[in-house]
């Protein structure tokens, strides 16, 4: 009876196991997709230690009672990972990502003989960070590492004494099955292995010659490998164990002094870009990454020669092609490194609207046009290219209605395109549709000034004074509150004392314009008019936009201060 309990609590435990596996290896599949690895390495490992059942089930068609249990967890760890595969690939809405050749110059290599002998020294490579972290960038991508044309190349050494270890490492590991008196190396071997594996690009095409991100599970193995090493070697030469503790004291001094010295690299993104200049000068994305840091930080000269030196690495690089174009002031030349970016990329929209830009600039309108409707067909939410298209014909053309239209619903939860489109329609004479899109304004950002004084604008042309009264009331409290100002504790009080200040402002108003030459005759002196005169004053006068970013980095962010369509010369970085 004990012993059936026994079973019992031992199967339940094992179920708690197994289903909190599933569960954090999702997780991990959430972060970072190598993190579904986890799975077949749980597959693999639970099949090396339940092997000697699994054996006498194939040999002498005996089904134990081991057997079956391990049947079940595979069928539902292969279950989980179906599902977790079909849940990240809707994330991806059904596709898989597209990554061109300067991301991964290997494998979009013509030649299978280059593309072999590469890969395979990319593994060795990655080996080698394991074991000595000496040479570490954040980016590895565009000729980082260069490809391997010849069997005659020296680092093909470097890659068969890698796979000759990696072969002596497996076969220890395949006669283990039958003692399994080694589960650290085979546990070790397996982190090493199967985490690594999609990294190879054998499954599908990444987007990285080398990232140190993939290496994070693998590292698990490399550091069980060496620890098993070390305790076998501990326990087979007991008269070295002097050098060993040397060697492990060592070990760990050198590696303390790398993470403190990796460390000061990622203080700050130029020690950062620095150092990762000076591990790879042959990289042309780090002399990019670099100019465009030079360009924040208005090193104009400096960030030219660098985007310079990019092309000059990487001749077909469009998205230095495009920035490079954004510093020079040779419009001539600018305009043939903007075509040469569309050239080497028909799709790079920053491009087409730097060009659309340039054009305007040079009264090209026909060309302009093209080009920022290329943009909007390359990308229909490219807000930019509906403005400048809206500046290019003007206020006054009807058709740029429609296109602050299609800005309002591409960002309809920003206060400020919406009133851009407000105030468009208070320029056509369309009071009741404009009133609706300061009200819509109102209600993505109720403490929204330039929108409440749209509203009251239009509130005294409809001549609705109770609620041009409260949004009045309204607009005191707001300035008062940013103000820091004490709020009265009562809501008449606080109406009294908005009477009193725009009476005294309109006595202050009807002052001013006696004095003046064109002074119009005042035929009431109700508090309300004068208010409504003074705030259409004001109003001319506040077209203000707290700041807000955007997801496209620009030279010179487009202004917000001005709400009426007007030309800019901003360019559009990447």
């Amino acid at each position: 009876m004990l012993e059936a309990d026994s079973s019992c609590f031992k199967w339940n435990q094992e179920k708690r196991y197994l289903w909190t596996s599933v569960l954090f290896g999702g997780l991990s599949m959430l972060a970072k997709e190598t993190g579904i690895t986890v799975f077949p390495l749980n597959l693999v490992f639970d099949m090396y230690l339940s092997w000697p059942s699994i054996k006498e089930a194939i040999y002498e068609a005996k089904w134990s009672k081991e057997t079956q249990q391990f049947t079940s967890r595979s069928f539902k760890i292969l279950a989980s990972l179906g599902l977790l595969l079909c849940a990240r690939l809707a994330l991806l809405q059904g596709s898989l990502p597209k990554f061109s050749p300067q991301d991964n110059p290997t494998a979009f290599h013509p030649s299978f003989a280059v593309r072999f002998l590469t890969f395979c020294y990319l593994a060795a490579f990655n080996w080698w960070l394991l074991l000595c972290p000496a040479t570490l960038s954040h980016d590895w991508q565009m000729g980082s590492i260069p490809l391997v044309t010849s069997v005659t190349d020296s680092r093909n050494l470097v890659t068969f004494l890698f796979f000759i270890c990696a072969l002596l490492l497996v076969i220890r590991s395949l006669m283990d099955f039958e003692s399994q008196k080694h589960s650290p190396l085979v546990l070790g071997l397996l982190l090493l292995v199967i985490p690594f594996i999609p990294a190879t690009n054998l499954l599908v095409t990444v987007g990285f010659v080398v990232a140190e991100r993939v290496l994070y599970i693998p590292s698990l193995g490399c550091i069980l490998l060496v620890v098993y090493g070390m305790k076998i070697l501990w326990n087979t030469y007991p008269r070295n164990r002097p050098t060993l503790n040397g060697l492990i004291a060592f070990l760990i001094v050198m590696s303390s002094l790398r993470t403190v010295v990796r460390n000061r690299d990622w203080r700050s993104r130029e020690s950062l870009l620095r150092s990762g200049l000076s591990i790879l000068p042959h990289n042309a994305k780090m002399h990019y990454n670099y100019a465009n840091f030079l360009r924040d930080s208005s090193s104009v000269e400096l960030a030219r020669m660098h985007y310079k030196r990019a092309l000059k690495l990487w001749p077909t690089y469009a998205s230095a092609y495009n920035n490079l174009g954004t510093l020079l002031a040779n419009e001539s030349e600018a305009e043939s490194h903007f075509l040469s970016a569309i050239h080497y990329s028909s799709d790079h929209i920053n491009a087409h609207y730097n060009l659309g830009q340039l054009y305007r600039k040079l009264n090209r309108t026909s060309e302009a046009t093209y080009m920022l409707k290329r943009c909007i067909k390359l990308d229909p939410t490219f807000t930019l290219a509906y403005l400048e298209l809206a500046r290019l014909k003007g206020s006054s053309d009807l058709s740029v209605g429609p296109l602050l239209e299609q800005v309002v619903s591409v960002n309809s939860d920003d206060s400020y395109y919406i009133l851009l489109y407000a105030h468009w329609l208070l320029s056509k004479g369309r009071r009741h549709s404009a009133l609706i899109f300061y009200s819509k304004a109102l209600s993505v950002n109720p403490s929204y000034q330039p929108a409440l004084l749209g509203t009251l604008r239009v509130l005294k042309k409809l001549g609705q004074s109770s609620r041009l009264f409260q949004l009045q009331n309204r607009f005191y409290s707001l300035n008062r509150q940013r103000r820091g100002e004490i709020q009265l504790p009562h809501t008449f009080l606080e109406d009294l004392q908005i009477k009193s200040e725009l009476i005294g402002k309109a006595r202050l108003y009807d002052g001013h314009v006696s004095d003046s030459k064109d002074k119009r005759n005042a035929t009431s002196p109700n508090i309300s008019s004068k208010y409504s005169s003074l705030l259409s004053s004001y109003c001319e006068k506040s077209n203000k936009k707290p700041a807000t970013t955007g997801e496209v980095k620009s030279l010179t962010k487009p202004s917000k201060s001005n709400l009426t369509i007007q030309k800019s010369s901003t360019f559009c970085l990447v």
